[in-house]
Order: C-alpha cells, then sequence, then structure tokens
C-alpha cells in the first residue's frame, strides 16, 4: 500500500485502513445526509430537474485537485507517490458507459446504493444483491475478456501531459469549467424542472 504520508512516515498499513474505514463511514453519511440514499433524487439528474450529484461530485473533483495541488506546491504531499490508474481507452469507455445505464435502470451507483441500504431500502437491496451478481459473473468471464480489458493501453495519462499545459493553468481552467458548469446545471433545473404539484381545493 502506497499513499503521499507514506514519503513522511506518519502511519504505517494498519493505521492506513484505520483512516480509510473513518473516511469511508463519514463519506456515506454525507451522503446520505445530501439526499443521495435516494434513487428519485439520482435519477432526476438524467431528467435535468435536480443536478445536486452533479454539484457534488465537480465540487469534490475541484477541492481534492486544488488540495493536491498546494499541498505539493508547500512540499507536503509527493504526487509521484499517488496513485493514477492507466488509461485503457476502449474498456473505460464501454465501461463508463454500462455504469451509466445501470445507474440510470437502477437508480443507484455502487456507493450510493450502499448508503440507500444502510438505511434499509429495498430497492437498495435488489440493486446491491444485482452488483454482487454481476461481480460473480465477470469473474467467471473474465479470462474469455481480457484481450480487450487489457486493449488500447495509453499508459498513466494526466490533463497537464495530454494538453502540453502547465499544471498551475490546467488547474484554473477546471475551475472555470466548474463555474460554468454550475451556472448550466441551474440553468438546466429552471427549464427541466417539475411541475408543482396541484393544491387540492378546500371544501367549503
Amino acid at each position: 500500500m502506497n499513499a503521499p504520508f507514506f514519503k513522511f512516515g506518519l502511519f504505517g498499513d494498519e493505521a492506513s485502513l484505520i483512516v480509510a474505514f473513518v473516511i469511508g463511514i463519514g463519506f456515506g453519511v454525507f451522503l446520505e445526509q445530501a439526499g443521495f440514499g435516494s434513487a428519485k433524487k439520482l435519477t432526476d439528474q438524467f431528467y435535468f430537474r435536480d443536478m445536486a450529484v452533479f454539484r457534488v461530485m465537480f465540487t469534490a473533483i475541484v477541492t481534492a485537485m486544488l488540495g493536491l495541488f498546494y499541498l505539493a506546491a508547500v512540499g507536503w504531499v509527493d504526487l509521484s507517490l499517488v496513485y493514477i490508474q492507466p488509461t485503457y481507452l476502449w474498456p473505460q469507455i464501454v465501461g463508463g458507459l454500462l455504469l451509466g445505464l445501470g445507474f440510470i435502470v437502477g437508480g443507484y451507483c455502487p456507493g450510493t446504493s450502499l448508503v440507500a441500504l444502510a438505511t434499509g431500502k429495498l430497492d437498495a437491496l435488489v440493486f446491491v444483491a444485482g452488483v454482487f451478481a454481476g461481480i460473480f459473473a465477470i469473474g467467471e468471464v473474465w479470462p474469455s475478456i481480457t484481450g480487450f480489458t487489457e486493449s488500447s493501453n495509453l499508459g498513466r495519462l494526466t490533463l497537464p501531459e495530454v494538453l502540453h499545459l502547465p499544471m498551475g493553468l490546467v488547474v484554473f481552467l477546471v475551475v472555470l469549467m466548474a463555474v460554468g458548469g454550475f451556472w448550466g446545471a441551474g440553468a438546466l433545473e429552471r427549464r427541466f424542472a417539475a411541475p408543482p404539484a396541484p393544491v387540492a381545493k378546500e371544501e367549503k
């Protein structure tokens, strides 16, 4: 197990697992408090009625990016020790489409389904059962599809490397993109907002 904090010897493997567990529990609590344990709230994003998921996830990306950028700038984080998943272009495109399709049909992603399950939602139980069934199925057929899953390997790519731009400029551009995305999300919500429910008239 590698992490930037190992460079400074702040904690070892066992402590890392405890820290990860605590962070995971906290993350789940915040997801539930934000309403992400509701399939309706999650699927409303695909109808542009509620873009909270987009806002929260984009905010998380920008926060992590800014944190890593400034912590690396002051020498507290060694970016060379941060794991970056290699880019397998076509397998990841297909995987992303399948995840999106499952998100729309099931109303959850794997993480939010566990949050919903923790609050006792039956549809989340069915979704999680499907996740485990899928894990078992892909494990059975994995040897026969490794030719595809290991294809189009582009290696470890980052935006500064691909765009040939300084990291600071890329960070600035992503922040601008986030601001524009938040504005666009608000415009979509206003355009596609569900009509208010009719108010029942009181009988005289």
